[in-house]
């Protein structure tokens, strides 16, 4: 009886959604959503701003849980996955934009436009290529996986890299939207005063060095933990120095308990907010690293357990080879790497500058607009991206700062070598 009571409504969640599905569609709506039904950003939420100012005559809808529904701007609609509106929305729109997994319940209709965003620019293992991965994989239905790439229409895409990887791990009869990052648009466009904004707002004290530190997720593990010592590397570093610890959305946070210079910012809804407010990014092999060369600003790897991550997930960048910047194998490492300057000298200016062209090559902050003219408008030639030489970095609040040799600052003890490769 209890069962039956449970499978009740969803069988006439299922039956409603049949019956909207024989509706006519509405050619002026559109539905967005981010993968774990998380609250508005992410390259959804810059394609869903461009729709509202680009193509006005779409009216717009977020599908998110109802404890994220105040991060939806004031004008798009709030949908809660699995309501009956949610379905109808579902079923009658006409674009569907989403990053991640539309679900097994969709079925696409004659007329709709399905557009995929993904995560980013893929470092790790990802789609048919986990087969051989089962800790990442973690129980995939591949049949399914190919079921839903040849619902697609359109797959949104960052650069070649990506492009081709996707047209490999998710084979379908899509095309690729290879405009650039929408997300990523923000990073661009974004003012002097946007950044101190931004630097005030989350306690970052004036004319100090703000080092995002924003590591992955690690599949081989049960727990998640942070690899550094934080505490630790700011002492070293001495007080010009603030970290931002931002723990991988999919194990949430905190990272590191906020104290003194350490700010625990996981609970942040944006990371490029984050990258706007910080000089400098530490990461070992999250894929933010990509959107965050697009700022021009220095990136040290920190890559700790290099040969477990093969192991378990893989990569398809060799950063020993093409990194974004200098490379560190362990704490003390790091903390010489920022002692020493190396962090934004001249071989790491040059690393990121070969990284930022072949990873960033749209990168202007106008990729949204590129997708909406093309997916919504029928522009089958969207304006051209902007050549990298031609672009201004956004503006870092403490680029004087970062240009002066950090001398005052003692190096670790102990006979260490800092290296650019591993």
């Amino acid at each position: 009886a209890a069962g039956l009571l449970r499978a009740a409504p969803t069988g006439a969640l299922r039956l409603h959604y049949r019956v909207q599905r024989c509706l006519p569609l509405r050619a002026d709506r559109a539905v967005f959503a981010v993968e774990g039904d998380r609250g508005y950003g992410r390259d959804p939420g810059a394609l869903e701003e461009a729709f509202r100012r680009l193509a006005p005559h779409v009216r717009t809808a977020w599908a998110a849980d109802r404890v994220h529904h105040h991060t939806v701007p004031p004008g798009t609609r709030r949908l809660t996955p699995g309501t009956a509106a949610h379905w109808t929305a579902l079923a009658r729109s006409r674009y569907l934009v989403r990053e991640g997994a539309f679900g097994p319940g969709l079925v696409r209709r004659r007329g709709q436009v399905l557009v995929q965003t993904q995560a980013g620019t893929p470092l790790k293992h990802m789609g048919l290529d986990l087969q051989e991965r089962p800790a990442a994989a973690q129980g995939t239905d591949f049949a399914r996986l190919l079921r839903e790439a040849d619902s697609w229409d359109y797959v949104v895409s960052a650069n070649r890299h990506s492009t081709l990887t996707w047209e490999r791990v998710h084979p379908g009869d899509w095309t690729a939207l290879e405009y650039g990052q929408p997300r990523t648009d923000v990073l661009q466009r974004a003012t002097a005063a946007d950044v101190a904004r931004l630097r005030e707002t989350l306690g970052v004290p004036e004319g100090t060095v703000a080092i995002l530190y924003a590591p992955t997720h690690r599949d081989y593990r049960r727990t998640q933990r942070s690899a550094l010592d934080l505490e630790r590397v700011v002492r070293r570093l001495g007080p010009r120095f603030v970290v931002l610890a931002r723990a991988h959305p999919r194990h949430g946070g905190p990272l590191a308990a906020s104290a003194g210079r350490v700010l625990d910012v996981s609970d942040h809804p944006h990371v490029e907010s984050l990258c706007l407010a910080s000089d400098a990014l530490v990461t070992d092999y999250s894929s933010l690293m990509f959107d965050y060369a697009g700022l021009d600003r220095p990136i040290v790897i920190h890559a700790a357990e290099r040969e477990a991550y093969e192991a378990a997930r893989g990569t398809y960048v060799d950063l020993r080879s093409f990194p974004p910047g200098a490379i560190a194998r362990d704490e003390d490492e790091l903390i010489g790497v920022f002692a020493s300057g190396d962090w934004h000298g001249t071989r790491s200016a040059r690393l990121r500058a070969a990284f930022r062209e072949r990873f960033c090559p749209y990168d202007d902050g106008r990729a949204a607009e590129r997708v909406v003219r093309r997916v919504v408008l029928g522009e089958t030639d969207p304006p051209p991206a902007v050549p990298l030489s031609g672009r201004r970095p956004a503006p870092s609040a403490t680029a004087a700062l970062a240009r002066t040799p950090l001398t005052t600052v003692p190096p670790p003890a102990g006979p260490r070598t800092v290296t650019d490769s591993l």
